[in-house]
């Protein structure tokens, strides 16, 4: 399937009279010149411009805005059809979105230098997110032919280097978007340079780019102040200064994702709380430094907050989520994973709180008991909107907080991982009162009885070869 789809992708970009032949030098050589023209005349004769009744009856703008809502692969087949669908299939104005992740392994270079050729100014949004082949050299050359590009996928591209942010920065002012995600090779020089070239960036993903350093979220931060999403999973180098100096020059930021970053203090969070009130998702997973404080100033300024993913931030307390709660009547999603000195009292202000949460994660959070789960289930908020709840590794869990579950009438998903005090019979209760909830269960399997009859000591067969 991959092959095909690489054909066809090729195909979109060769000239309509060169034929699709094999792709190695065997196939090329088997393919006789005689099928190629058998082939060629009877769609001469069936799609000609002259004698083809779709071409006859439909005006070439109006199969050109038929092609428009064709995707990639479709494009590919109608370019092989004739030669005016070739035209018309390969028009730029029909290659302003592309996504070449479905032939991630096959994409290299040369196709997308073609591409550029064909799609030129007209190119709005492309990702070659997976496409480890493509390299910096053709990125220059689709930075220089597509300068309107406005959003940019290079998610999984390692072999991508600072030298495609610096042809982007020189060749695409309107890059409004830009993917990163795990292109390791990806330096603080990368950030300098669209700083420098690229004013009009509103989102920009860092994820897993060790290199990347306070240095160049501060040069980001004075050259890019449109910006409103920053996600950096995994830069360990991504610290408070870094942090402070986004919130205080980016103020419209809305969408903060912080996972893994270590060395992330209360006083980053303080900094984007006072300073970027339009912050509705934010994500402090593995910052496990911070403390209730951070959550008490996000409850005092970000009241328009939706998301938090607070996960293996071991120091929250109760105290926190009760103040959160309280302020925060918009949250819709929370990952308290891993939270483990909080109790059923958050639970309690949850409920009482937040009347839009539909997906919980409490996971590894041992001193949850079915009292809070109680409130959480008989809150209206849950009945009415919750959806997902985690609850793997909560050893305090039984039977009865699924009955308390019962009511929640769109829970569609509930982790019960390691619950050692949930049964099958509390399962299945459950599922008669909502049969299509999924429930993600363990349960080891049981311990056979000891053999009766000798006294003999008994070895697995392992221990025996041991």
């Amino acid at each position: 399937m991959i092959h095909t789809n690489r054909n066809k992708l090729e195909a979109a970009v060769r000239p309509w009279w060169v034929p699709s032949v094999g792709r190695n030098k065997k196939e090329r050589s088997n393919f006789s010149v005689c099928t190629m023209k058998q082939s060629y005349m009877q769609l001469a004769r069936v799609f000609s411009d002259d004698d083809a009744q779709i071409n006859k009856k439909l005006p070439k703008e109006l199969l050109l805005r038929i092609f428009s809502y064709l995707d990639v692969v479709s494009l590919c087949r109608c370019a092989q059809v004739s030669k005016a669908w070739n035209v018309l299939a390969l028009d730029g104005s029909n290659w302003q979105r592309i996504d070449l992740f479905d032939f991630q392994t096959d994409v290299e270079g040369p196709v997308i230098e073609n591409i550029s050729r064909r799609c030129g100014g007209f190119l709005r949004k492309l990702s070659l997110r997976g496409c480890q082949s493509i390299a910096d050299g053709s990125m220059k050359t689709l930075a220089q032919l597509c300068s309107n590009v406005e959003d940019l996928n290079l998610n999984g591209c390692k072999k991508i280097t600072d030298s495609t942010c610096q042809s982007l920065s020189r060749h695409c002012p309107k890059l409004q978007r830009l993917d990163l995600g795990s292109c390791s090779a990806i330096s603080d020089l990368s950030l300098k340079a669209l700083a420098d070239g690229c004013p009009s960036l509103t989102h920009i993903n860092i994820s897993w780019c060790d290199h990347i350093t306070e240095n160049g979220a501060e040069a980001l931060a004075h050259g890019c102040p449109k910006l409103k999403s920053f996600i950096s999973k995994g830069c360990l180098q991504i610290n408070d200064k870094a942090v402070s100096c986004l919130a205080r020059h980016c103020r419209n930021l809305e969408v903060m994702n912080l996972h893994g970053c270590s060395n992330i203090q209360d006083e980053a969070v303080q900094q984007l709380a006072e300073n970027c009130p339009r912050l509705h998702y934010l994500c402090l997973s593995g910052c496990s430094h911070l403390t209730d404080a951070s959550l008490i100033v996000l409850a005092q300024q970000c009241h328009m907050l939706s998301t938090i993913e607070v996960a293996g931030c071991s120091q929250f307390t109760d105290a926190g989520f009760q103040a959160l709660a309280r302020s925060c009547r918009l949250l819709e999603k929370m990952d308290l994973e891993e939270c483990v000195l909080i109790t059923d009292a958050t639970l309690i202000h949850l409920a009482m709180g937040c009347p839009r949460l539909e997906k919980l994660s409490l996971s590894h959070c041992e001193l949850i008991t079915d009292e809070g789960i109680r409130h959480l289930g008989t809150s209206p908020c849950a009945a009415e909107n919750l959806t997902v709840l985690e609850l793997d590794n909560c050893p305090l869990i039984t039977d009865a907080s699924l009955e308390h579950l019962i009511s929640c009438h769109n829970l569609q998903r509930i982790e019960l991982y390691d619950c050692q005090l949930i049964t099958r019979a509390g399962i299945r209760r459950l599922r008669n009162h909502l049969p299509n909830i999924k429930v993600h269960a363990y349960f080891a399997p049981v311990t056979p009885p000891p053999t009766a009859g000798g006294s003999r000591q008994r070895y697995c067969r392992c221990c025996v070869i041991l």
